[in-house]
């Protein structure tokens, strides 16, 4: 008799820069207070990547540590997904860059752009290689350099973001443990709320456009806030109906870090009490695709996910996406 193929997290990694820029520092740059910020989204302080420093190295740190916990080689990885909506070069993918510094000499590559929910998406389409076979040992990633696409004198988007990776290594297993099933969305009706309008294809860089501050985030701030807490709500209760459990069966949520609201309000309308919700934004800020495997790396190494336990992960992103993971350790 075939054993059933599962997924399994077999190792995780994070990094954040070494630089940390607190809301008092933040008092001195833009018109705003540590008790608005703090109010409003729940952060006290974000890491910023010095200048000359590339995702592919905050990257680079996160994955040895994942390898390392994982007790796998480079050449071991047959795949690295790489979620980011800051890549080093929009040619080629950072994926690509990021082989090369590890020297996984034997991995196919691919960037995600799915923006804060990039590392979900990519812990599915890994569970979904490894499922049927094709890949035994797969590398995904978030990671992201917001700071380098903030306009730090709009105090509503410059207070938010930071920087930062994780990285998880995704292994086949015939044990009963690993990724119970995962559920991704999106909405692309939607795009505009949470966007950078120029730098693509359709609109490339200008000296025009650019002294209108249109390379950098735009956001309105109350339709994504709706937004967040709609789908992540939806999100999770899907992942919960579809792998046969109930909300008093999840042991720990790790929700993406976006705005301590938007998690007290998921909980909220979870029943889930706080004590069991994953909160580390007040020491990162939002780092999009890293938020989720940042959260996921540091709980594991608190030991919180014990044998038998459940973790849901759960994230929404600019485009719009979202989607949901549920994990049995």
């Amino acid at each position: 008799m075939i054993k059933k193929i599962n997924t399994f997290i077999s190792g995780t990694g994070s990094f954040a820069p070494p630089r940390v820029l607190t809301n008092l520092d933040l008092e001195k740059m833009v018109d705003t207070s540590d008790e608005w910020i703090t109010a409003r989204t729940g952060i006290k302080e974000r890491r910023i990547a010095e200048d000359g420093t590339a995702p592919s190295d905050l990257a680079l740190k996160a994955s040895k540590q994942a390898l390392e916990e994982a007790q796998i080689t480079p050449d071991q990885i047959d795949l690295i997904l790489l979620g980011t909506v800051t890549p080093d070069y929009i040619l080629p993918s950072t994926a690509c860059i990021l082989q090369d510094k590890l020297k996984a000499k034997n991995a196919a590559v691919l960037d995600i752009v799915a923006a804060c929910s990039g590392f979900i998406y990519g812990l599915s389409i890994a569970s979904a290689f490894i499922s049927i076979g094709q890949y035994k040992n797969i590398l995904v990633i978030g990671v992201e350099t917001l700071s380098k696409i903030v306009n730090w004198e709009d105090r509503n988007t410059c207070v938010i973001f930071g920087d930062g990776a994780g990285a998880a290594v995704v292994s086949a297993t015939t044990e009963d443990k690993g990724v119970l099933g995962t559920f991704l969305s999106g909405d692309g009706s939607l795009a505009n709320l949470l966007h950078v309008p120029i730098g693509g294809a359709k609109l490339p860089l200008t000296k025009e456009n650019i002294e209108l501050n249109e390379h950098f985030i735009h956001m309105e701030g109350s339709d994504v806030f709706k937004s967040a807490v709609r789908t992540m709500v939806n999100a999770t209760e899907h992942i919960i109906q579809k792998v046969g459990i109930t909300p008093e069966d999840v042991d720990l949520l790790i929700p993406h870090q976006a705005n301590i609201r938007i998690i007290e309000a998921l909980a909220k309308r979870l029943k889930l009490p706080m004590n069991k919700v994953y909160v580390n934004i007040d020491r990162y800020g939002n780092t999009s695709a890293a938020s989720v495997p940042i959260a996921l790396d540091e709980a594991r190494r608190k030991g919180m996910m014990k044998e038998g336990s459940i973790s849901v992960l759960v994230a929404f992103g600019a485009g719009f996406t979202w989607g949901s993971a549920a994990i049995k350790w």
